[in-house]
């Protein structure tokens, strides 16, 4: 049993909660459950032998209190060590360690957001998919505060995520953004209620059950890989993936099911 980190299976959905309180932060131990965790995830390793390892389709991560905390950022003692470059280099190389793995899952993830999320917990959020908010959460990088700089990525994947200018306010003030601005900037994609952030998560990893998973992991593929090349290379990758697509047989289980009027049966 893990102390920090729990991952559940369900039909097709791993949810991962985070579960350090009182602020859920990111301490050396968490950040080696939650790599546990995806490498499990990545793997397609179960310990339950009832779980069909090969249709985990969707990952939602959250935090075990859905109402006022995601992950308030790394364990603070951690920056004591932190005497010269190369110190801050290996922190880097960690922080990468734990929040790469994330944005790397092959299939779709959600991030659930129910609350603060400053610096690991907005990275965190940051290499996630689809990112949902609640009407209470407030996201941001705050580290310029403490003497450093994100280093899980956070200087990159905001920048790209909402554009270098609007990056800049946020990580160079170190403020904490609320939910409305986040989905204006487009840092979160939908806001719900206080406490609703978890199953608005479970709303759209239905949705994305209901559909081919060979199309949805290829979907993601192409997005991700061609985010930065030219609209040429771009589409080259979207053409692999289409083809990759076709290849599962999932294409004909999806036509049939349109022209009989019924439901489609993915393996």
């Amino acid at each position: 049993m893990r102390k920090y980190v729990n991952l559940k299976f369900d039909n097709g959905l791993a949810v991962i909660r985070i579960d350090n309180p009182p602020v859920n932060a990111l301490s050396q131990k968490a950040c080696k459950e939650l790599i546990e965790v995806i490498n499990e995830i990545d793997s397609f390793e179960s310990q339950d032998e009832t779980f069909d390892k090969k249709k985990i389709e969707v990952v939602i991560i959250s935090a075990a209190d859905n109402n006022n905390v995601f992950i308030a950022g790394a364990d603070i003692n951690m920056f004591l060590d932190l005497k010269t470059k190369k110190d801050g280099e290996n922190m880097a190389d960690f922080c990468h360690g734990v929040i790469d793995p994330i944005a790397n899952i092959k299939v779709p993830v959600i991030c659930a957001v129910n609350g603060l999320a400053l610096g690991g917990g907005t990275e965190v959020a940051l290499a996630s998919d689809i990112r949902v908010a609640s009407e209470n959460a407030k996201l941001g990088l705050t580290e310029v505060q403490l003497g450093v700089i994100p280093g899980g990525g956070g200087t990159q994947r905001l920048s790209r995520l909402v554009g270098p200018g609007k990056a800049k306010d946020i990580i160079f003030t170190g403020r904490k953004v609320g939910a409305a601005e986040a989905y204006q900037i487009g840092l979160v994609d939908r806001i719900v209620k206080k406490g609703e952030a978890f199953n608005e998560a479970l709303k759209i990893a239905g949705m994305i059950l209901k559909n081919s998973p060979a199309a949805v992991k290829n979907a993601k593929m192409a997005i991700d890989k061609g985010l930065d090349l030219s609209l040429e290379k771009g589409l080259e990758i979207e053409k692999k993936a289409l083809g990759l697509a076709c290849e599962s047989g999932e294409q004909i289980e999806g036509a049939k099911a349109f022209l009989e009027k019924r439901k489609p049966k993915y393996l």
